[in-house]
């Protein structure tokens, strides 16, 4: 995987964190719906966040990977393949 793609990883996981921290904010502040349609938003909301964050931990760690691979051995752990051609 590239560096091009681990930038792909974070613009989507930052671009989810961003959408559903707006949709938590007008959840929030919305009486219009029922508390229920709320709850199973703000619920979707925490499993996206989640996931979000799980892909930057990922994004970060491949770009550490990456960056020892062009410097030296790779840290303890870390699985190296090689960049795609």
């Amino acid at each position: 995987m590239g560096r091009g793609a681990v930038w792909v990883l974070r613009a989507s996981a930052l671009w989810a964190l961003w959408v559903w921290a707006i949709l938590v904010r007008n959840m929030l502040t919305d009486q219009s719906h029922t508390m229920s349609f709320r709850v199973v938003h703000i619920a979707l909301a925490v499993v996206s966040v989640a996931f979000a964050a799980a892909t930057l931990v990922i994004a970060q760690r491949l770009r550490r990977a990456l960056r020892t691979t062009a410097s030296g051995p790779p840290e303890p752990g870390v699985q190296v393949t090689a960049p795609e051609q």
